[in-house]
């Protein structure tokens, strides 16, 4: 992925919407980091992997992807407002046969502990979880990175009709 184009959009963003609301944005960390975990439960309702008790399917994929994409705009937003890049090591998965809920799971953990020590390595655990989270989903990174390129579109719309 064009990892320094994501990081440049999303920072365009994030100062249009501190610009829009008068905000300072290292006092919003908090609230981005609850935003990127209720994303990321949104995520997990769309792909329903932890509903042992329905019968109804997972929602479209173009759904999923679409939420999937939400987390990734506040977890890009984090790492700028940390100073922090995420930095991948190489193209092997380390999901090592977890399932999808286990993955949202390890995830939601990693997203907290970035949050209480945000930091280099926790930053680039809790990303290469999201990334595997996205192959156990059979997102390809060209699908990923039109779904954001559409999506941060729309979060500028929303901006200027006062969203």
């Amino acid at each position: 992925m064009e990892w320094d184009k994501l990081y440049g959009m999303q920072q365009n963003l994030d100062k249009y919407i501190e610009d829009n609301h008068n905000l300072i944005k290292q006092e919003t960390f908090h609230k981005r980091l609850l935003a990127l975990l209720v994303e990321l439960g949104e995520l997990a309702n769309e792909t329903r992997c932890f509903k042992f008790w329905s019968t109804k399917p997972p929602s479209e994929k173009e759904v999923i992807l679409e939420e999937y994409v939400d987390v990734l705009h506040f977890m890009l937003s984090l790492g700028i407002d940390s100073e922090l890049r995420y930095n991948p090591k190489n193209n092997v998965s380390s999901m090592s046969n977890k399932n999808t809920t286990t993955l949202f799971l390890d995830l939601f953990q990693l997203c907290t502990n970035f949050g209480t020590n945000p930091n280099t390595e926790n930053y680039n655990k809790m990303f290469e979880a999201y990334l595997d989270l996205g192959e156990t989903l059979q997102f390809r990174k060209e699908d990923i990175e039109d779904m954001y390129f559409r999506k941060n579109s729309t979060n500028y719309r929303r901006q200027d009709q006062g969203y």
